[in-house]
């Protein structure tokens, strides 16, 4: 038996690895990228597989969507199920002060996407949300789970809460469109996931590496010498989402947190990379603020491992490893 699945920003951090997992295991994988933050090198290895077909489309362009639907009405038929993930998002924390960045793709454009997988008879859709709709309340004495309220504290004071706001929005059209019987499918809640992959330092973890490299110093926000974050490597994030296809049962419109539990200081951070590389105490330099920031991030993912038996398999001490060797290949 094999699927056939229909992955918006494939070329992303969850994206690429998940196509790779799904090909290894006799799925096809339908892909489509803007590269608006990522690269067609993520997927250079699985290119000329006849299991992965790859466009370099727009989520927001009309016409291109209807392409892609002739292609998945095509080729759907031949498979035991069509699964639609929606990986594609504006998520550069640059953007999340600016509400028209974020807004057309990570609403409108997932909004369309469930549209069209409904339309063509989708058995699941997943869609992948963000730990940031907890804004500035991200950790309790066992971690926010998705049962505790949601405050967006003081939203009105942080234009960045638009971005969580746009992000849980699509929830909602996931959790309607499934008490409306015309699919099934969730919502994941990422936290901090890194990739080997991942080819731009706009997240902590590349530019921490591609600082060290090229001076042997780093330069942080003065953020960073208060805030704690855990860090999920993009192969447990995308096996998250194989576990919850496989759990019909999960498939209930549900919002699920997926991280780990190994909170480090992003000052800590910067010297596990350093010690890695080789460098002992590595100068550190802090310049500029970011508001809104919360100074810790701890998900509980206790929802997902009883419903699915998920859990990270790859610790942050190993994925600075693997991120290191790809960097240096």
């Amino acid at each position: 038996m094999s699927n056939l699945y229909v992955i918006s920003g494939v070329t992303g951090m969850t994206g690429n690895e998940l196509a790779r997992k799904l090909i290894a295991t006799g799925n096809k994988v339908i892909g489509f990228d803007n590269f608006f933050a990522s690269s067609i090198k993520t997927v250079e290895d699985i290119l000329d597989s006849e299991l992965f077909c790859f466009y370099e489309y727009d989520l927001n362009s009309i016409e291109q969507m209807q392409q892609l639907k002739q292609q998945v009405q095509t080729d759907g038929a031949a498979f035991d199920k069509l699964v639609y993930i929606n990986c594609a998002a504006v998520v550069h924390t640059e953007h999340f002060y600016h509400v028209n960045r974020t807004f057309e793709t990570n609403v409108l454009g997932m909004k369309s996407f469930l549209d069209q997988a409904i339309e063509l008879g989708a058995d699941i859709f997943i869609n992948c949300s963000t730990s940031e709709v907890y804004s500035m309340n991200s950790w309790g004495e066992n971690g926010v789970s998705e049962s505790d309220y949601i405050t967006l504290a003081n939203a009105e004071h942080s234009q960045r809460t638009s971005y969580a706001a746009g992000k849980l929005m699509t929830e909602f059209f996931m959790k309607d469109a499934v008490m409306e019987n015309k699919i099934k499918g969730c919502s994941i809640r990422f936290a901090n996931v890194y990739s080997k992959n991942e080819l731009y330092p706009k997240h902590i973890i590349p530019h921490i590496i591609t600082q060290l490299k090229e001076k042997g110093s780093v330069e942080l926000l003065e953020n960073s010498k208060v805030n704690y974050r855990t860090f999920l490597h993009n192969e447990d994030s995308c096996a998250a989402v194989i576990a919850l296809v496989q759990s019909e049962s999960a498939l209930d419109g549900s919002v699920y947190n997926v991280a780990t539990d190994e909170e480090i200081s992003i000052v800590d951070l910067v010297k596990l990379c350093a010690k890695k590389i080789g460098i002992e105490n590595p100068l550190i330099t802090f310049n500029g603020y970011r508001e809104s920031d919360p100074v810790r991030r701890l998900l509980n993912t206790e929802k997902l491992r009883t419903r699915t038996g998920w859990k990270p398999q790859i610790m942050l001490d190993q994925g600075i490893e693997m991120c290191l060797k790809e960097k240096e290949s």
